[in-house]
Order: C-alpha cells, then structure tokens, then sequence
C-alpha cells in the first residue's frame, strides 16, 4: 500500500499547470496531503477497476495529527510555494499576510492574531519540552511533543477551515483528561494545584503554558464569536477554542502528573 505525501501532490499540480493522475484503490495520503487537496478543490480520482474512474472525495480530516513538525515553504518545485495555501512566495505588503489560499489580509485581523497566539503557544511548547529534557524528565517531553503536534493540528485546521482533531495525551482521551483535571484526589489522590516559591521550576513552566492556552482559547473567541449560526463553518470555528480548552486541561493534567510522580525521572548510570 502506497501513501502520497503532500509534496508528490504538489509535483504533480505544479500550481494548476500540472494534472493530478489516478490512484491505485489501495493508496493512501499522508496528512499534510489531505489538507493540501481540500485547500486546492483537488477531486481524486482511483483506478479501481478498467471501467470505473469516477472522482472519489478524499476525506480533509488528517489521520494523525502528532507527527513531527515540516519546513512551511516547499522548494522542490520550479518556484518556493506555501505549504499550506500552495502559492507562490511572493512580494506582498508589509502590513499584509495571507489569510487563505486567495486573499490577503492586515496582520491586525483577529483571525491573523488568533494565528499569531497559537504559534507562539507553539514555540513555547517546544521550549518547555527542551527544558523537560534538561531535567532527565523524557516522559514529561515527549507528553509536550505531542501538545505541540496539537498546536500545529489546530493551527491547520484552522487554516483549512474543518474540524479539530481529538487530542490524546498519556493514553488519554478528551473526556479522560477533562475528568482528571476536575477531580485530581479521585483519580490522582492529591489536591488541585497552586504552584508556590518552593515548587519546581518545571512546575512553573508548565503553569506558565496552562496560562497561555487559556489566552489562545479567549483570542479564538474574539476572533470566531459564537453566535447562533448552525452553518457548517460556525460549527467547525467551534472547535477550535473547544481544542485549546482541552489543551489547558492536557497541560494541567501534566502538572498533576507531575506532582504526584506518575512523570518518572530518568535513572542516570
């Protein structure tokens, strides 16, 4: 079974100058390839059999999101394009950026500003998984690792305009991690957390990070208000501040795990 990465797709497209061919029926796309057909309309088509070539809708929503993060500009072809919107990098105001893959927009709009925060969400992830690190705490990191792949997931779902994916973390899923940090002495045996002078200093990272997601959770409301549309968009915007209240969840869990030990140090030889 052969899996078609994001990059084949645009070496065939060349930006619509290309033509996409037909797939064996058992070929599957990676991710970053699935996103990549939504942004550009793209209809994929399967050889499932000599008399059957008829388009087949690719399904937007990623098969896994925690993966390691890519390079944003693709230069294997001709000209450096966008990975995200598959546009060429060009010149564009200074105060400008894009928006989708057909329109620019100032920096300030709160879309851009959401966009904004969750990147930064992003790098502060990685920071404190390269602290974990320092600290021979390999479990803890690899934990961040993940919520950074998830920040990146709602970054491109965002973009791509489809639903969030589920986060999962430790081996939990959503309304595990939900319970656990609502009820630490049921499921834990300690009390909730107040970090003090006398804390650790990955503690306070951590706490910084729940402080954080909690910013990047209001900039989605300001940026997509709720209101009483039911239209698919509306709903799908929904999940975005959804996604980063359960990441603020995720990260105090961590901290919970942390507390009561369930995150070992690293045995050094």
């Amino acid at each position: 079974m052969s899996v078609v990465t994001e990059s084949e797709l645009r070496e065939f497209w060349q930006n619509g100058r290309g033509k996409i061919p037909s797939f064996p029926a058992n070929t599957r796309f990676s991710a970053s390839a699935h996103d990549f057909i939504r942004a550009n309309h793209l209809e994929i088509q399967f050889a499932q059999a000599a008399q059957d070539t008829s388009p087949v809708q690719v399904s937007a929503q990623p098969a896994n999101w925690n993966k390691p993060a890519s390079f944003p500009v693709v230069l294997s072809g001709p000209i450096p394009v966008c990975s995200e919107c598959g546009q060429p990098m060009h010149a564009k105001p200074e105060h400008m950026t894009q928006i989708d893959a057909h329109q620019f927009a100032p920096k300030t709009t709160p879309q851009l500003v959401f966009r904004g925060k969750v990147d930064s969400l992003h790098a502060l992830v990685m920071l404190i998984s390269a602290i974990a690190r320092r600290f021979e705490l390999p479990e803890l990191s690899k934990s961040l690792d993940s919520l950074a792949a998830y920040c990146r997931e709602i970054m491109s779902a965002e973009y791509h305009q489809r639903p969030v994916a589920q986060l999962q973390v430790l081996g939990k899923n959503e309304a595990e991690l939900h319970d656990i940090s609502h009820w630490p002495e049921k499921y834990l045996g300690i009390q909730h957390l107040v970090p003090g002078p006398n804390d650790h200093e990955i503690l306070h990272w951590l706490n910084m990070l729940r402080t954080q997601c909690r910013e990047a959770e209001i900039s989605a409301l300001f940026a997509f208000p709720p209101n009483n549309d039911n239209s698919e968009i509306a709903s799908t915007r929904a999940t975005l501040s959804r996604a980063l209240n359960r990441l603020s969840s995720a990260v105090y869990v961590l901290e919970l795990y942390f507390v009561a030990g369930n995150l070992s140090w690293k045995v050094l030889g």
